[in-house]
């Protein structure tokens, strides 16, 4: 039994789902997602905060200020809520309505840049404008997940040991790349771990198209969570073995693949499932073991990657008529019925013997 004062006190460590039954490759999924913030954004969130209140940059009377697209802005709040502070996260028309109303519940004040900036897009609009609030008030902390190295740390003492602590013998990693915090904490974690074992873990990155982080071309992005409008300050590509990028389309397949079978993710997690089906089906073999950190839930993407009209307008029929990868087999060998028409309704008919459901 647990029992907290403090809601950042509980985060589930030891929580992997085996989708291999879903998607036909050997994959373990690490939930990040069970804690009171909803997400992995707690732990970097706990640890920034922890930071600046050692080091004297945070006061009672302090104002938190962040940049977030939703899940961080979560954290943060909830985080300050418990300890008093007052948190003002800045976010931009890609942060879900649920996670506004979220942080607003905590007692977050949410304040939405209405344009892009020419060459940064949201982000750079957003840290135009968490610059000049900070200029116009001393109170104020910005804690900036962007550069700060608490973010990468945070997992490199938490993330990384957790996984090897369940998987001493793990061959590939993947993780999401967003401010590239969680995915810098692991790779730095396994670089040094690696030094000891025969046996060195893969570190594959998950970034969204569109995204620049690693160099590619910018591109529209409409869910939040992955990807980058500029190179993130803590990425390190020397401790990156290898990239996969993802087409939201795919990620919106993956998550609704996975709601299908009763797991209902967030869109990051969603695009990192998408990128290691991809990796594995051109690099898996017998025996491999892989793991991917899945970053948040899917409670607050019903009104967008879980809403057909939302999917539809944005990407059309595609995602909501395919999965987008091989149909996994049921016990008896035959697909499952699910698997036959993954995002089709069943055509429920009379019978004799009254109503009997045949999958399309």
């Amino acid at each position: 039994m647990s029992v907290i004062t403090d809601p950042q006190a509980f985060n589930e460590e030891e929580l992997y789902v085996d989708v291999e039954s879903v998607f036909g490759h050997p994959l373990l999924l690490k939930c990040e997602g069970f804690n009171f913030a909803g997400s992995v954004k707690l732990k970097a969130a706990t640890e920034m905060v922890a930071a600046a209140e050692r080091d004297g940059t945070l006061k009672p009377d302090s104002v938190l200020v962040e940049s977030s697209s939703g899940n961080l802005g979560v954290a943060l709040s909830m985080i300050a809520a418990s300890k008093g502070y007052r948190f003002v996260c800045v976010t931009d028309a890609r942060c879900n309505l649920a996670t506004r109303l979220m942080m607003e519940a905590l007692g977050g004040e949410v304040h939405m840049v209405a344009g892009q900036e020419a060459n940064g897009g949201f982000l750079g609009a957003r840290l135009d404008y968490v610059r000049r609030l900070c200029a116009s008030d001393d109170r104020c902390v910005w804690l900036s997940q962007y550069s700060n190295p608490a973010n990468w740390k945070a997992h490199y003492r938490t993330t990384g040991p957790e996984i090897t602590r369940a998987f001493p013998q793990l061959d590939v990693l993947f993780v999401g790349a967003g401010t590239t915090g969680t995915l810098m904490g692991c790779a730095r974690y396994f670089r040094d771990r690696n030094r000891d074992v025969e046996r060195p873990v893969r570190v594959v990155a998950v970034d969204s198209v569109g995204s620049v982080a690693f160099g590619g071309t910018p591109g529209r992005r409409l869910i939040p969570g992955l990807g980058m409008s500029m190179r993130p300050p803590l990425l390190d590509e020397s401790y990156v073995d290898e990239v996969v990028l993802v087409e939201e389309a795919d990620t919106i397949r993956a998550c609704r693949r996975l709601a299908r079978r009763g797991f209902l993710f967030g869109g990051s997690t969603g695009t990192v499932v998408s990128g290691a089906i991809d990796w594995l089906a051109h690099h898996g073999t017998p025996g491999l073991t892989s793991v991917a950190v899945a970053p948040d839930l899917g409670e607050r993407y019903l009104d967008t990657v879980y809403q057909d009209n939302w999917v539809q307008d944005l990407y059309g029929e595609g995602p909501l008529k395919t999965a987008g990868h091989a149909p996994a087999a049921s016990p008896s060998g035959r697909p499952a019925p699910s698997e036959l028409a993954p995002d089709a309704p069943p055509d429920i008919s009379a019978s004799r013997e009254g109503l009997a459901v045949n999958p399309r």
